[in-house]
């Protein structure tokens, strides 16, 4: 990791890819949405392409099977209604904690970092998650994106943890797997490293390895943990 400007006091962690395999969930709830509208399933990697910007945005995408589509507005009303509603009672089901999570987690902590969960989901679907799993007493502070009025990739959503963590943006890194997270921690002026596991709107995080905002790709969360206290006692030393 880049020489830090300050040292390094917290870890914010996208929820979507990053900590939970979300996609199974996402992949019910749009698919039956789209029943409603005598559409078909579609697989669930489709799906997941179609995460990273928040749950309207998947709307607009799962009913046009676009990741640049738009519906209308009566159209996208029902839609989102519908999505909400059966997200609502599958919400945690299928979704599944990644492995080697909570000993990541608890490596941050133990090395005295303050513990960020930043996502596009709206609260009502990220707290029980958060709870559901297991994860929720891990986190010092959860900033959703309806708590907010920018989503990443907007930098909001970053700087309103910072606030809550009363921490600096230049003493933080950002742990993600789309580019969402890589511009939104540039804007924030932190640090950012991002793990293999998410779905960075289709495209593989790898071709990001080029870009000068990235510290670090790496395989998952247990690894980003393991790379982000090594390099503290690097700076430390």
């Amino acid at each position: 990791m880049t020489a830090p400007r300050m040292a390094l006091r917290a870890v914010l962690i996208d929820l979507d890819g990053t900590l939970i395999d979300t996609a199974p969930d996402l992949a019910a709830a749009a698919n039956r949405m789209r029943a409603e509208f005598d559409l078909p399933a579609l697989p669930v990697a489709r799906i997941a392409s179609y995460v990273g910007r928040g749950a309207e945005k998947l709307v607009h995408r799962a009913l046009t099977d676009d990741p640049d589509g738009c519906v209308s507005g009566e159209r996208f009303d029902r839609g989102r209604d519908a999505f909400f509603r059966h997200y609502h009672t599958v919400n945690g089901r299928f979704a599944a904690v990644f492995e080697g999570v909570p000993r990541a987690l608890e490596q941050l902590r133990s090395a005295g970092l303050k513990l960020g969960c930043v996502t596009n989901k709206p609260r009502e679907f990220t707290l029980p998650l958060l709870e559901t799993v297991g994860l929720a007493s891990s986190f010092d502070a959860v900033v959703a994106g309806d708590d907010v009025q920018e989503k990443k990739p907007h930098p909001e959503l970053l700087l309103a943890a910072c606030d809550r963590l009363q921490v600096a943006p230049a003493a933080t890194v950002m742990i993600g797997d789309s580019i969402n997270d890589v511009l939104a921690a540039r804007a924030a002026g932190m640090r950012v490293v991002l793990v293999e596991t998410g779905y960075n709107e289709g495209e593989h995080v790898r071709a990001l390895a080029n870009d000068d905002a990235v510290d670090a790709i790496l395989p998952a969360l247990i690894d980003a943990a393991a790379f982000i206290v090594r390099s503290m006692r690097d700076h430390s030393a």
